[in-house]
């Protein structure tokens, strides 16, 4: 940071001299003459706001927008913007009179303040500087008329402040006293521990990313010249003043100088011409530039000596080719897995980007000023893809915006067959083969964001907190497209809301009665109880969650069995109040199928909308959904942030089954397999989504036989209804290769999968090796199907590997245990002893004496 800050005054047009200024340092000038047209566009410009301005928050957010650094704005302003602009773009205007007014909340807000001060008072103004500090403080005198000195410069430097300087009482000529030189004020706090007075200079390159040049040394009448004429120019220990390419032609124009913490050292980024910056004629003085700069200069010469006809020069020449190679280069970065596979292809597409590039006559200094200026912005972009790039994908039918968002945050990278005619295959990797790094890899999921998704659903459960059902039918209306009156439907149910086909109904019931009798076997009945001794008895007994949100996705699907999965253990509970939660169709109805699971299991109330708002009713209840104590099902990325978010709000006080992901299966497959049989249960868990995750792992088997498999799911995939989905979930999928069923569990207990199939030999003896899956799935006769409908065990299961620490939804995840301990007379006379012993020993004289009190009262009785 330079010494001092010039303020671009009204009355000096001098168009070299604020030129000069730019190159070393930011340049404070007033909003009237923001526009002023001798400021460098490359300048860094902090904005004045007077304090009479009556801008607007946006109007402020604007000008940042356009490229200035920093806003200095008042504390009237300043009350309006914090929290809205960050800190690091704002600097407080106050006079020295109003220090002490203000808040911490203000103080913390801005990255530093802009005093006004009638006197230079350095004492003064050095405790004001404490006051601020940790950040930026710079000092202006009111009305003043004369220059400052260096030594005052220098001494509100020590004091940890910033002279701020009329452009006016400024000048590029000698120091007299109406005018102080730009040099001398920007070496004001400079000191050399040389003894010929020279400043170290590291000279970089500004087109290459601030890349050393070499070191060289500079004087004050070198540094004086540079600042002047914008023209590198050092000190020669041996010659005087070096003016770069003087002779050579390998001038420089300076960008930039600054001064190092220290306030020893000099930096200058320059742009340099000619063979380079070093004698030798290289570009630098430490070899050769590699890297993004070094593919630069490559291209550069390309475009002049490529051959006609060749390879690079049909890059330059055909637009249609290069941005054929961009758009094929960037399916495959997006399409990479493993890091060494994203860092290979991101290589390509950058290769042919910069070529796009050079033909366009832009460097990469053009591309970091935009992204410079791309970071100045506050206002942000929505962040949503163009429609030709979006994909929409999800369950229910929530915005098509929500889907993609979803969809995007989780999908790893495909390998083959996304196209619409190539073949639908997996990925095969041979465990023999793997490292430890490549095995680790093998076992990663997608990386699911939730931050960013939490940060995404805030706004909406908050909406729904505050505003309780008129946000809920807004919120329904926006992204479940019904236009509601009511929010929630009570028993009785309508019959003519539960009219079903015979055999759908009867295929429901059938299901009810298998689900109902697996989850009515795990119920406690009775209370535990154990005597730990003599007069001493401890219990537990089980009690059901009062109230209960189920969650089941919907919407354009139609999925009852979800409603059964979580409708049936809490029915059988005893769970006062059910409310089930589900997205209404485009006419406001819900589906009769999950209407008539909703009476099989008693649900007290049903409530119409899908997605966070859906999960911030049931967390916090509205005028019309009751709140529920704890809140289960499986959901998209916006219900499973919207869980996370409400089960960590003390306000809530909900509690939610599990973490939630994409769908999985892993298949483990040995030489009996049917390879129609595999690959259909690979296909039933690839078609949720694009997302979802598939596994094979195979013990022993040929690659003819694999072949044989990868042929079946190919041929199955074509032939079923959600081909479209499988063909972008199933590329992503892998193969693993074992040489044992021992390894082949073991890789899957390190997995730890939501659904485990087992298509072995001996497949009931491997369940006793299993140790972490949501559900086990054993033999050939066993597909995961059965499990997802009507078998008897519950579908919600864990997901993402947290099979390691919880289980699938049952019916003891709708209780709560509850210990008890009855102590006789004789009993606390053997435990309180033990008692008084244990809370003394942790210094709580209270828990002891609660004992003792009845120790001594059964002594004197």
């Amino acid at each position: 940071m330079s010494a001092f800050l010039p303020l671009l005054d009204a009355s000096n047009g001098d168009g070299a001299l604020i030129s000069a200024l730019s190159r070393i340092g930011p340049i404070v000038v007033p909003y009237a003459l923001k526009s002023s047209s001798y400021v460098p566009q490359t300048a860094t410009r902090y904005i004045l706001l007077d304090r009479d301005s009556s801008l607007t928050a946006d109007e402020i957010v604007t000008l940042l927008d356009q490229g200035a650094d920093k806003v200095i704005l008042s504390l009237a302003l300043a009350k309006d913007i914090i929290g809205i602009v960050p800190a690091e773009r704002l600097l407080l205007l106050l006079d020295v009179a109003n220090v002490s007014a203000v808040s911490d909340k203000i103080r913390n807000g801005v990255s530093g303040v802009l005093i006004k001060t009638p006197s230079l008072d350095v004492d003064f103004i050095g405790s004001v500087s404490r006051f601020f500090a940790g950040s930026s403080v710079h000092v202006l005198p009111v009305d003043s008329t004369t220059p400052p000195s260096r030594s005052t410069i220098r001494a509100l430097a020590g004091a940890g402040t910033i002279l701020v300087v009329p452009t006016s009482l400024l000048t590029l000529s000698p120091t007299d006293d109406r005018q102080l030189n730009v040099t001398d004020a920007f070496l004001a706090n400079l000191s050399s521990d040389r003894p010929d007075g020279l400043f170290p200079t590291v000279v970089s390159s500004h087109l290459e990313g601030g890349r050393s040049l070499g070191l060289v040394y500079s004087s004050v009448e070198s540094v004086r010249e540079s600042i002047a004429t914008g023209k590198g120019v050092y000190q020669s220990r041996k010659h005087g003043l070096w003016r770069k390419g003087e002779t050579s032609g390998a001038t420089q124009d300076v960008i930039r100088i600054r001064v190092d913490c220290d306030s020893d050292a000099l930096e200058f980024s320059v742009v340099q011409h000619g063979a380079g910056f070093c004698h030798l004629d290289r570009p630098s003085c430490f070899g050769e530039v590699n890297g993004l700069s070094a593919l630069e200069r490559t291209l550069k010469s390309r475009v002049v000596s490529a051959p006609e006809g060749s390879y690079t020069r049909r890059l330059f020449n055909d637009p249609e080719l290069l941005r054929s190679k961009i758009m094929e280069e960037a399916d495959e970065l997006c399409r990479a897995r493993t890091k060494d596979e994203v860092a290979f292809e991101a290589a390509d597409l950058l290769y042919f980007v910069l070529t796009r590039c050079v033909a366009a006559g832009v460097n990469i200094a053009d591309i970091e000023r935009s992204l410079d200026q791309k970071a100045k912005k506050v206002t942000r972009r929505s962040g949503n893809a163009k429609p030709q790039w979006a994909q929409k994908s999800g369950e229910s039918s929530t915005a098509a915006a929500r889907a993609v968002d979803a969809t995007k945050a989780s999908a790893p990278a495909p390998a083959s067959g996304a196209g619409t005619d190539g073949p639908i295959r997996m990925r095969t990797y041979d465990l023999a083969t793997a490292s430890a790094a490549q095995r680790a890899e093998l076992l990663r999921r997608p990386v699911l964001k939730s931050d960013e998704m939490i940060a995404k659903v805030k706004p909406i459960v908050d909406d729904v907190r505050t505003r309780g059902d008129a946000a809920l039918l807004e919120l329904t209306a926006k992204f479940d497209r019904a236009q509601l009156t009511s929010t929630v439907i009570r028993p009785p149910y309508a019959p003519e809301t539960m009219e079903l086909a015979d055999d759908v109904r009867a295929a429901i019931d059938a299901a009810y009665a298998n689900i109902y009798k697996f989850h009515k076997a795990q119920a406690e009945q009775g209370t535990l109880s154990v005597e730990t001794m003599p007069g001493v008895v401890c219990s537990r007994f089980a009690r059901p969650i009062a109230r209960v949100g189920l969650y089941v996705p919907g919407g354009t699907a139609i999925l009852p069995s979800t409603a059964l999965m979580l409708g049936i253990p809490a029915q059988v509970a005893g769970c006062r109040e059910i409310v089930l939660a589900t997205p209404p169709r485009p006419d406001g109805s819900i589906s009769p199928e999950v209407m008539y699971v909703a009476k099989l299991v008693g649900a007290s109330a049903i409530l119409k909308a899908g997605g966070a708002q859906a999960v911030a009713a049931l967390a916090y209840g509205t005028e019309t959904v009751p709140k529920v104590d704890k809140i289960f099902g499986p959901g998209n990325q916006w219900v499973t942030a919207a869980k996370m978010l409400v089960q960590n709000d003390t306000d809530a006080l909900v509690a939610i089954d599990m973490p939630a992901g994409p769908s999985e299966v892993l298949v483990i497959a040995d030489h009996t397999c049917n390879p129609a049989f595999v690959a259909a249960d690979l296909l039933s868990q690839a078609e949720h989504g694009v997302d979802s995750q598939v596994v094979l792992v195979t013990v022993g088997l040929s690659d003819e036989r694999i072949a044989a498999i990868e042929a079946e799911v190919d041929a199955q995939a074509r032939a079923l209804p959600r081909v479209d989905i499988m063909r972008q979930s199933i590329p992503k999928s892998i193969i693993v290769k074992t040489n044992s069923v021992e390894e082949a569990i073991a890789f899957s207990n390190d997995y730890a999968p939501e659904h485990l199939i087992l298509h072995l030999e001996k497949a009931p003896e491997a369940v006793a090796a299993v140790e972490n899956a949501g559900s086990v799935f054993v033999g050939p006769y066993s597909p995961e199907s059965c499990g997802d409908y009507a078998s008897g065990t519950n579908h919600t299961l864990p997901t993402n590997g947290y099979a390691r620490q919880f289980s699938g939804v049952n019916t003891l995840s709708f209780q709560k245990h509850i210990t008890s301990q009855q102590v006789t007379a004789d009993g606390l006379k053997g435990l309180g002893p033990v008692v008084a012993t244990l809370a003394d020993c942790e210094g709580l004289g209270a828990h002891a004496n609660a004992v003792r009190i009845r120790l001594r009262a059964l002594a004197q009785s």
